[in-house]
């Protein structure tokens, strides 16, 4: 019983974990869209300062309390900790910060929500869970809702639309994000959030810095506007810092599948937001693209699983 009580303790941990961190990044789409829509800082110089900010404060805390102090990770994890730093942080930011410029916060919204369907397709073959004709129809009615959006964008006009080349990029975020989601939760599993973190940070600037360091020291810092400095603090502190924090602690407790699905959270968040404050508008087709996207996924997750199959 107490096993029982314990195991469900950890779901509801990670259940919370998941939801909080998902909707920071709901806000986070309306940050980072305000934030390079000033040009003020390159999407890379960006993504550098995330990482030196985020992964200082990680290692900090390393230092700080005694069980990630005396924690050390084995050299042979260091290399799939590097290749979990370029799916789950460089290519997932950078792709994310490359876009969101050239989308609007719902076409961002609605194309993060595919994240599910590529975890059931990499489930697929790390997992050997079968490809459901329910699954397949799932994904066709996905695609498209996304095929209509991108129509809906070429043929639109004005800074409101999204690019077709900013989709490709919002595709690319979720695909590589859904591959960190489903391959490393064994690694993962091996060592605390902190002393995880702190290694993937540290690789993701590694990655980075050798691109933007000309332009963060040639910056004229006393130019950027005090509410881009907000932004910029609310990206490293709670988007990444806080988010990455509590996205290992959701992936501990839950299934791949299931910390994938979270990320329905954000469009109910950044759509709200940006029609609020009136950097999106509702359009028939952006509702049914929507409605087509959502239905697809559901479909998805909710067909079988192999141990579910007639035998």
């Amino acid at each position: 019983m107490k096993d029982i009580d314990e195991m469900k303790s950890r779901r509801a941990v990670g259940h919370i974990a998941c939801f909080a961190a998902y909707a920071i990044f709901g806000v986070n789409i309306i940050t980072c869209k305000d934030l390079t829509a000033g040009q003020v800082i390159t999407p890379l110089g960006i993504f550098s300062l995330r990482a030196l900010g985020a992964g200082s404060i990680f290692w900090l805390l390393s230092v700080i309390l005694p069980s990630a102090r005396r924690e050390k990770v084995a050299l042979r994890d260091l290399p799939l900790i590097l290749l979990a730093s370029f799916l789950g942080f460089f290519i997932t930011q950078m792709t994310f910060l490359m876009a969101i410029p050239q989308v609007t916060p719902m076409t961002c919204s609605i194309i993060s929500s595919l994240s599910p369907v590529y975890t059931m397709f990499i489930a697929a073959v790390a997992i050997k869970e079968p490809v459901t004709l329910k699954k397949a129809a799932g994904v066709a009615v996905s695609f498209i809702g996304i095929i209509l959006l991108i129509i809906n964008s070429v043929h639109g006009s004005g800074a409101s639309e999204s690019t077709p080349w900013g989709i490709v990029l919002l595709f690319a975020n979720g695909l590589s994000f859904s591959l960190y989601l489903g391959i490393f939760k064994p690694l993962i599993s091996r060592y605390s959030v902190i002393t995880f973190m702190k290694w993937i940070f540290l690789f993701a600037a590694l990655m980075s810095l050798p691109f933007s360091a000309r332009e963060l020291i040639c910056l004229d810092w006393a130019s950027i506007p005090r509410i881009s400095y907000a932004e910029l603090a609310f990206l490293i502190i709670f988007a990444t810092f806080i988010s990455y924090f509590l996205i290992p602690i959701g992936q501990k407790a839950l299934r791949p599948t299931l910390v994938s699905m979270y990320s329905y959270v954000q469009p109910i968040i950044a759509t709200l937001i940006s029609i609020c404050i009136g950097m999106d508008m509702l359009s028939w087709q952006k509702i049914l693209s929507a409605i087509l996207v959502f239905a697809g996924v559901i479909i998805v997750s909710r067909s079988k699983t192999r141990a579910e199959l007639p035998k």
